[in-house]
Order: structure tokens, then C-alpha cells, then sequence
């Protein structure tokens, strides 16, 4: 029986880039940063939460052939890879903010929904970013934790 998610990805076209954006932009930090010999091993996370990874991954080999990967560049470069990735936050207000201070596209402005306030953004590479302050119970998610926003 599956217990979690561990690791995710995102298809990113330049791991240092991105480095930029998810480390220095949004907050995260680098979880690991190997040399495989065939590609770069580069996660990110939510600083003091080691149970979840995002791989910024490049598309192309070894995962993919090169033109599946230029294929997958194309789609992500126009938005068309759908959502990405979601986060919490405690201060919705503040993180939109300073988020739109450091020059972060924003793509749906701050707005007051059932489950919360929520807005998005894209990373350099075209991917749909959510964030959240999840509301103290949400009737789409369930009961949630102000400060953690986990599942009761």
C-alpha cells in the first residue's frame, strides 16, 4: 500500500535557472545535487520538510530521445503542461507580495476561493505554480491544520 509522495518533477530547460527561481524566488532549498555521469540529479524542497522532492528535471536523454524532449520543451514553454506544482502558505497576502516584488510572473492574481486564498504564478519555463493559505476547513479538501495546511 502506498503511504506518500516522496518525489515529484518539473521540466525545467536550465537546472542553474531554476536553482534561481525555486531557491532564491520562491524560498526552497536544494535538497540534493548529484553528477550522474548521464544527467544532473537537482531537487528542491520546502525548507524542514525532507519528505517531499521536486526533481527540476531536463527534458531529453536519459528519460526521453531529443526530439521527444524539444517536443516537451515547446509545450512547456507555452504553458501547455498544465499544473506543476502546488504550495501552502501561511500569509497568502504577504507571500503573493513578495513574490511580485522579486519580479515573478504572476498568473491569476490573489483571490478568496472556499478552500482558501490562492494565486499563481509561473516559473521562467512556462510552468503553472499554485499557492494556497488553506482555509481552516475546506469543503473541496477536507478539515486542514491553519499552520500546516496537512489533512486532519
Amino acid at each position: 500500500m502506498l503511504n506518500s509522495i516522496n518525489i515529484s518533477h518539473i521540466f525545467v530547460f536550465d537546472q542553474d535557472q531554476a536553482v534561481d527561481f525555486y531557491v532564491g524566488k520562491l524560498g526552497l532549498e536544494v535538497s540534493n545535487d548529484l553528477d550522474l555521469g548521464v544527467m544532473r540529479w537537482l531537487t528542491v524542497r520546502v525548507p524542514g520538510d525532507p519528505t517531499r522532492d521536486i526533481l527540476l528535471e531536463l527534458p531529453g536523454p536519459p528519460g526521453m530521445d531529443p526530439k521527444a524532449g524539444e517536443q516537451v520543451r515547446e509545450l512547456v514553454s507555452k504553458g501547455a503542461s498544465g499544473f506543476a506544482v502546488g504550495f501552502t502558505t501561511s500569509n497568502a497576502k504577504k507571500t503573493y507580495e513578495g513574490l511580485k516584488a522579486k519580479g515573478v510572473e504572476i498568473a491569476d492574481d490573489l483571490t478568496e476561493r472556499d478552500y482558501g486564498t490562492d494565486f499563481g504564478i509561473r516559473d521562467p519555463f512556462g510552468n503553472h505554480i499554485r499557492i494556497v493559505q488553506l482555509a481552516a476547513t475546506s469543503p473541496q479538501l477536507g478539515p486542514k491544520t491553519a499552520a500546516a495546511g496537512k489533512r486532519s
